[in-house]
């Protein structure tokens, strides 16, 4: 359903943002997009009676927030900074890092000054499991994406946290991945290569529905402590 403004301005309810972008995003959800509202990058307007109303605008932004998560696994503490930056919108993307791809990889040194960090807190971090690195000494190498755990791990320190409290996190982390690795496993360990892509497909899909699951149910119990 659309609504228009006395300016003619045409806003959609939820429910019909949902139907336009379900074809390139199948997994979008009235929910998910209250989520990232939450997140508070998105600022639909509101009825009267409370109904979100989206504009065009609006549903430009959704959908390259979408992308960004689909296409490049970008944070949300990331993707929040590229559409602060003037031009977001219009921003050339990098080719798509699929699971199957390489993984970029950085020296301890490069991981410090890229996450904003102290050597002696990486190793830390590392120490309790929330770094992955690959091999040892001087060869040792950690994913890129460890610049982004090692800098809202620095965050969180602000509040009291240490690495030791953090390790929460990881525990959390491993028991989700193993349980996607249940449901996925037999696909992932084929010969058949199309059958193996097909769960690659999977994996990321299930991947992105476990982290809108667990944001979801973290800020209810977040709400019951606030409200207690």
């Amino acid at each position: 359903m659309t609504t228009t403004l006395r300016s003619g301005t045409r806003l959609l309810r939820i429910g019909e943002v949902v139907r336009r972008l379900s074809d390139e995003f199948p997994d979008i959800s009235i929910s998910k997009i209250r989520f990232l509202e939450d997140e508070g990058l998105l600022a639909p307007q509101r009825t009267r009676g409370g109904y979100r109303l989206f504009s065009e605008e609006d549903l430009e932004r959704l959908t390259t927030i979408l992308r960004l998560q689909r296409d490049e696994f970008l944070p949300l503490r990331v993707i929040r900074d590229e559409l602060a930056t003037p031009g977001a919108t219009e921003r050339k993307r990098r080719r798509p890092a699929g699971l199957a791809d390489r993984v970029h990889e950085l020296d301890f040194d490069e991981l410090c000054r890229r996450a904003g960090v102290t050597p002696s807190f990486a190793k830390d971090l590392e120490s309790f499991g929330l770094l992955g690195p690959r091999g040892s000494g001087p060869d040792k190498r950690y994913p890129e994406t460890d610049v982004d755990v090692a800098a809202v791990c620095a965050q969180l320190t602000r509040y009291g946290a240490d690495a030791r409290h953090l390790r929460t996190f990881r525990t959390a982390a491993d028991r989700e991945a193993a349980l996607l690795d249940q449901l996925v496993a037999p696909a992932l360990r084929s010969r058949n290569a199309e059958r193996r892509a097909a769960g690659l497909r999977d994996l990321q899909s299930l991947a992105e529905l476990a982290q809108e699951l667990t944001a979801l149910l973290l800020w209810r119990g977040v709400r019951d402590v606030a409200s207690a």
